[in-house]
């Protein structure tokens, strides 16, 4: 009797697993036929059409502030550099204008790069801009006669 009992349990194992198996395959989710897309054909005329590679200006410069995150009363320190095909241009005089939220603000400091090209502006924030409000300085070098625009400086008092 024992090994009758055995030998059912050996068949009926395996077709309960099949059933189980089953049952969880037809709990899954529904799978949908995929659309076909639509094909996209490029011209070669296209290739053809190339864009005109930009030029590098001569002069490029940039501005940054010393805290991007002052008191609204805080003293605030703006550098910026003036690069000629990639080296420091001296003797270029700078000049500066903070955008405050009710009025710009052209500070009357006018420094000249040294020989890396660098400038430094302080001016004091006197509350002039409310806090988490951000705001920016845009620095201009006059060199050659020519007027050359950095990126504007920017900072949030807190």
């Amino acid at each position: 009797m024992y090994k009758y009992t055995n030998n059912k349990n050996r068949l009926l194992f395996p077709v309960l697993c099949a059933a189980i198996l089953f049952l969880l395959a037809a709990c899954g989710p529904t799978v949908n036929q995929v659309k076909p897309q639509q094909t996209v054909v490029v011209s070669k005329s296209f290739q053809s059409q190339i864009s005109p590679v930009p030029t590098v200006p001569a002069y490029r410069c940039g501005a940054w502030s010393a805290n991007n995150a002052p008191g609204a009363y805080s003293l605030l320190t703006v550098y910026a550099k003036l690069t000629k095909n990639l080296l420091g241009v001296g003797n270029a005089t700078a000049s500066a204008t903070a955008h405050f939220l009710n009025n710009d603000v052209t500070l009357d400091q006018q420094p000249v790069s040294d020989t890396g090209g660098y400038v430094m502006f302080s001016f004091a924030l006197q509350g002039r801009q409310p806090r988490q409000t951000p705001t920016t300085v845009d620095v201009s070098f006059n060199i050659d006669g020519k007027t050359v625009q950095c990126s504007p400086a920017f900072f949030t008092p807190v």
